[in-house]
């Protein structure tokens, strides 16, 4: 990895790998560990040494997801699941080893035209099932990737400082209505998505039942934050649909 680096010396290298398989990493947290924590710690030393800038891509999961506000950039992390620790291991590493040139870039509910995920879920399964039991307890911001994306693009092209950013679409949601929202584009009717509560689907690795983000320090880079939820999602909806 330091080899590539001094080769190629970037300006600046983004982070887009990690071990997500949130269930998994509960029954294999040391490998886990090795791509979120021990691979980040490694590429931000290697960066250091070529004298990029580093963009991490981090998790609302490094929180306990049982506030009642949203969590601010500087909110004490107490992760309660393995992915949620390694994420934060990672975290800590780009901000003790790259001090002025490392971005932890924390983001949550994402959805995007390529690989598994929420939105394209619905999308296949309003196609194949009558009626869909959809959590109503769980809260938090759906976030296009895109939208992430183009965040990254502005906060490096920007004067602002390294540190902890949180990149989510504005306003908050549950999962439940998130669907309904997914129907109503899509034509179908709403009410064929029935609320559930998460007790109704146990998982290895609790879900957090509030995971809204605040966004001050990305206000003060002076960049205009990602709008609200349902607006990214109106936009997003053709390109999701054709994927």
């Amino acid at each position: 990895m330091s080899r590539v680096l001094q080769a190629h010396r970037p300006d600046i290298v983004v982070n887009c790998a990690g071990w997500t398989a949130v269930d998994d990493a509960e029954e294999h947290e040391d490998e886990a560990l090795l791509v979120n924590g021990v691979g980040v710690g490694q590429l931000a030393k290697g960066c250091a040494a070529a004298g990029a800038r580093l963009v991490h891509i981090s998790t609302d999961y490094v929180f306990g997801g049982d506030a009642g506000q949203p969590y601010s950039e500087h909110a004490a992390p107490g992760p309660r699941t393995a992915y949620g620790r390694t994420k934060l291991v990672g975290d800590q590493a780009v901000l003790r080893l790259l001090p002025e040139t490392g971005y932890v870039v924390r983001t949550a509910w994402l959805y995007g035209a390529h690989g598994p995920n929420f939105v394209r879920t619905m999308i296949r399964l309003e196609r194949e099932q009558p009626t869909v039991d959809v959590v109503d307890d769980q809260r938090g911001q759906p976030t296009w990737t895109v939208d992430v994306a183009r965040q990254i693009v502005g906060l490096v092209n920007s004067p602002a400082g390294a540190g902890i950013y949180h990149v989510t679409s504005s306003g908050e949601t549950t999962w439940f209505e998130f669907a309904r929202e997914i129907y109503r584009l899509l034509g179908a009717d709403p009410a064929r998505v029935r609320a559930t509560t998460s007790s109704a689907y146990p998982r290895p690795a609790a879900r957090p039942t509030y995971s809204v983000l605040g966004r001050d320090a990305w206000v003060k880079t002076g960049i205009e934050p990602i709008g609200h939820w349902r607006r990214a999602l109106r936009k997003a909806f053709p390109v999701l649909l054709a994927g």
